[in-house]
């Protein structure tokens, strides 16, 4: 009898102790991402250290610029649209024909240069390359307080530049109604590539790559602890930069995200949502999004996708015409600007451009484009993303744990309900519907999108959440 008691005494042993071991090693480990020490300049790394000090930099634009883009606006070639098209073929040329008049006798590049260099610029080479920034301090800070920093990345085809509207209203939030509780030092770097940023001159720079730079460039500017906000590229940029530095991104804010695989849950979610919206865990608004998800998801992919493709495959094709041409490049970029505003203004002959921006704002973005020469390596940094198929890299198994806040604007692209979004977001402490806007958020929107980053940030700090990850 007690040889038997001992026999079960030893198979619960066992039974605890293979419990143990299962739960101490099936435990998923809170991986980080490997950060991307590259050299990106050109030929071999030199074996002298880097310099990395931090330059003044100013956008300069010399008359020889300004006389070959006007020679190339005034022999621009336009095409007759199709009769009633309004942008469904894309841009129309009948409104491109107005764009480009507005350009060559009303906008004014000197001033608005002028309105560039009101914010202080710098750049510091970085595993090889220069990193252009803008660096904005509050104008005042109330006595026992300290800025908090945030770095705050665009995407393509924007530029540092989509960022100008929101800054003073983070970092002088009391002039602006927005009380005083938080104020923010605020960084906006070009992703290299782009803007005034150097080019990578080597395969293979991507979001990871770009995520290691700005971390980097951030340590360089002595912030140890940081908040990071981003959309388009600066959605993922951000999002790597949480998960190869969680100790020191004290908060994510996003006004776009994506996922790249889906389980078998929102596989279902896609086919019976719109039905038993509460068993996937959507509200009424995500139905109304997302559904029906034929028109709403796979046709709107599929429809507004071709770019993407075109860049992910043979970027330099497209994109040498487009250094070519002053007119090619502001119609490529304009028609995205009108689409993922807002879907809708794909029925107005003048795509509904000026609905939400003005045409300087518009002109000067695409002249950062024009000056830097830089459409190219933007288009490329799609080709470095997506070139292995989606779904492939360790950073999109990767969880993020960081405390993360998403604000959902309305006519975003694609939306992806909290539902989604939690399985690669595992501590989501603030997801808002916004009344009103689309993809462009900072650019369009930059009130709506401060006072979100505002109470998120509260959020964050009040319940010290990054402490508790």
């Amino acid at each position: 009898c007690s040889s038997l008691a001992g026999i079960m005494l030893l198979e619960v042993f066992l039974v605890l102790g293979t419990l143990l071991i299962y739960f101490l090693f099936s435990k998923k480990k809170e991986e980080t991402l490997p950060f991307k020490d590259g050299w990106w300049g050109r030929g071999q790394k030199p074996v002298t250290k880097e310099d990395s000090s931090i330059r003044p930099f100013k956008v300069e634009t010399t008359e020889e610029e300004l006389s070959d883009l006007f020679r190339r606006l005034d022999q621009a070639r336009f095409t007759e649209p199709l009769e009633n098209s309004c942008f469904h073929y894309g841009m129309n040329s009948v409104h491109l024909r107005k764009v480009v008049s507005y350009w060559k006798n009303q906008f004014n590049w000197k001033k608005q240069v002028e309105i560039l260099n009101k914010y202080p610029q710098f750049k510091t080479k970085i595993q090889g390359i220069d990193i252009h920034f803008v660096h904005v301090k509050p104008p005042r800070l109330p006595e026992g307080q300290a800025a908090k920093p945030l770095l705050m990345v665009h995407g393509w085809p924007g530029s540092f530049y989509e960022f100008y509207k929101i800054i003073p209203l983070l970092t002088d939030p009391a002039s602006h109604g927005l009380g005083d509780e938080h104020i923010f030092e605020v960084i906006c770097p070009s992703i290299p590539g782009y803007g005034f940023s150097e080019a990578p001159h080597k395969k293979d720079f991507n979001s990871v790559s770009a995520a290691s730079v700005f971390y980097e460039l951030m340590l360089r500017l002595g912030f140890n602890e940081f908040y990071t906000q981003g959309g388009d590229w600066g959605w993922l940029i951000c999002t790597n930069l949480a998960q190869i530095a969680p100790n020191h991104v004290k908060g994510l804010h996003l006004n776009m995200v994506s996922v790249s695989k889906l389980g078998l849950t929102q596989l279902l979610s896609i086919l019976l949502g719109r039905y038993f919206p509460g068993l996937f865990g959507f509200q009424d608004e995500d139905v109304r999004r997302m559904f029906p998800f034929l028109k709403k998801g796979l046709y709107r992919i599929l429809s507004e996708s071709g770019y993407a493709h075109i860049q992910a495959t043979k970027p330099d094709t497209v994109g040498c015409g487009l250094n070519d041409s002053p007119v090619g490049l502001a119609a490529y970029i304009l028609e995205k600007f009108s689409s993922w505003t807002d879907m809708e203004f794909q029925n107005l002959e003048d795509g509904g451009l000026e609905r939400k921006f003005s045409l300087d704002d518009l002109l000067t973005n695409i002249m950062i484009y024009w000056v830097s020469g830089c459409i190219v390596p933007s288009m490329r940094f799609y080709k470095e993303n997506l070139q292995k198929g989606i779904g492939t890299q360790k950073h999109e198994k990767l969880t993020v744990q960081v405390p993360t806040g998403i604000a959902s604007f309305p006519n975003e692209v694609l939306h992806i309900p909290q539902a989604w979004a939690k399985k690669k977001y595992t501590n989501i402490v603030s997801f808002h519907f916004m009344p009103r806007g689309g993809h462009f958020a900072a650019f369009e929107e930059p009130e709506l999108l401060a006072k979100d980053i505002l109470q998120f940030v509260d959020k964050v700090e009040k319940e010290q959440l990054w402490k508790k990850k």
